[in-house]
Order: structure tokens, then sequence, then C-alpha cells
């Protein structure tokens, strides 16, 4: 089989989907003044992200210096959290309540491309053995919005509406190739390269370069820079008129696959399935 090195270019998009901010170009814009901005309601979801980005319990304290509140404020809106159920506490520790899922989930249920795109991803799954996800970008962080898990003794696990960095995910770096090139400037100097395996990229004109070749061979293979031990190959999902959806993947456990494998075998069975997506959807 010839070597699958390079697909249709990752074409830049603005789609919000993809958490691309621009800033407003013309007077018919409505903008936002002091005086509607909500600084109570800010401050309470800001809250509620700090749980997702340290992903465990936590003190009052912990949660104040996570925040750059006060413990005093912090308090009031934990507290007001808890009433409302979305927080609960031992008398120490605070965590997220289930009920927050249905802050997210309500949003994920109404992207029907994925409910689309499911069949043709278990499909991948059972011709491979392997898992695959699909994933959006939220600023730069990357949210599972669909799955399928392979049913293999050791086998790759992932929670739709779970979130990870996009700057070591495959699905991630797709994504953020198809930025506007304009925007790279600040996604590059905003990146927090914190390494999560001594394979993670932490230099960012390193970075800057792994996305130039994204964007030019229009896929990402991330090589135990998230995890030690997996690999990912991912491709960007696209409507017929040529706007990013989100990316699908496939992860698969070193063990079974090496760099090769996943470009010559894997890689086109995951284009394959994109373009049957792609075909499916009606815009």
């Amino acid at each position: 089989m010839a070597k699958p090195v390079k697909t249709n270019p990752v074409q830049a998009t603005s789609d919000i989907r993809l958490g691309t901010v621009t800033p407003d170009s013309g007077d018919d814009q409505e903008k936002l003044s002091s005086r509607d901005f909500v600084s109570s309601l800010s401050r309470g979801l800001e809250i509620l992200s700090s749980f997702s980005r340290t992903s465990r319990k936590m003190t009052l304290s912990e949660v104040a210096a996570e925040t750059n509140m006060s413990r005093a404020t912090a308090r009031r809106f934990l507290l007001t959290l808890v009433k409302e159920g979305f927080v609960v506490t031992d008398g120490k520790l605070f965590d997220l309540t289930p009920k927050v899922l249905d802050l997210g989930f309500s949003v994920l249920s109404k992207i029907g491309v994925w409910d689309r795109a499911r069949p043709f991803m278990e499909r991948l799954s059972e011709q491979t053995g392997e898992s695959c996800t699909a994933a959006i970008l939220d600023g730069l962080d990357v949210v599972y919005v669909a799955g399928v898990q392979a049913h293999n003794i050791i086998s790759v696990g992932i929670t739709v509406g779970s979130r990870q960095s996009a700057f070591y995910t495959a699905n991630g770096r797709v994504l953020l190739a198809a930025q506007p090139e304009e925007n790279w400037d600040g996604i590059i100097a905003n990146a927090r390269l914190v390494p999560r395996t001594r394979h993670s990229v932490t230099n960012k004109a390193e970075l800057r370069g792994i996305l130039e070749d994204v964007r030019e061979q229009g896929w990402s293979l991330v090589d135990q820079e998230l995890e030690e031990g997996l690999l990912s190959i991912a491709i960007p999902l696209r409507y017929r008129s040529g706007v990013i959806a989100g990316s699908i993947n496939i992860a698969i456990p070193s063990i079974r696959a090496t760099r090769e494998t996943m470009i010559e075998t894997y890689l086109p069975k995951l284009q394959q399935t994109a373009e049957d997506i792609q075909l499916s959807l009606a815009h």
C-alpha cells in the first residue's frame, strides 16, 4: 500500500464551534458594555470551571487560589452553588455534582452531526478493533462529543463531555491547525505546555512547526505526548461546504501499533470514515 503521508491540507476556518474568536468588525456588531457584564455570574462560572481544570476535589483555600478570589468571596459562591445543587461538600472538600452535566449535555445533544457520525465511528471501531472519538475545540481545549470504545483487554476510554489540552492531543492539533493563521501568534503565546509525559513538546517554536506540518499534511499523529504508551491519529471532519465540524481520531496502545502502522494502516480507514460521514451530512 502506498504510504498516505498527505491528504487535503487543513484549511483555515473561523467556525465558532472550533473556538475561534474574532474582534468585532463592523458598527452593526453588538458590543458588550460594562453595564451589560454581570461580574457575579462570571465569577460563579469561574468557580465551576476551576473544578474542570483541576479534575479533583478542592478545599476552600484551593478554590480561592485557583480562581484568584479571596477566601470569603470564594466561600460565598461555593455555598450558593451548594444550595443550587451544583456543588457538594463534606465540610472540608468541595466537588461538582452530576447536576453540572445538565449544562453540558443539553448542548452536546443538539449537535446533530455527531448523531449522524456515530454509526460510521462504530463501523470504524469494529473494522480496526480500536477506540474512536470525535471532538470539537473550546478555547485551547478539546471537548469530546462522541466516542466508541473498543472491547479489548487494554482499551482507550474517553467520556463524552470530558476535555483535554488541545496541544497534546491529535484531535486538538488538527483543530488548532485549522484556525486562521492570524490567530496563531495568540494561540502559541497562550499555550500552557505543561508536559504530560517525557515525550511531550515543551518548546513553543517546535509546537508552531508541528501545527504547520499538520495543516500541510491534513492529519495529526501524537506519539505518547498525552499519555505514555498511547498513540493517536486524527483528521478534520467537514460539512459538505468545507467548514470543519470537528475532528475524529483513533487511539491505540503502543503495544499494538507503531507510528508507521498508524499512518499506513489506520489513517486510510480514518480518512474513508470521515468521507462517508461528510457525504451523509445534509450541508
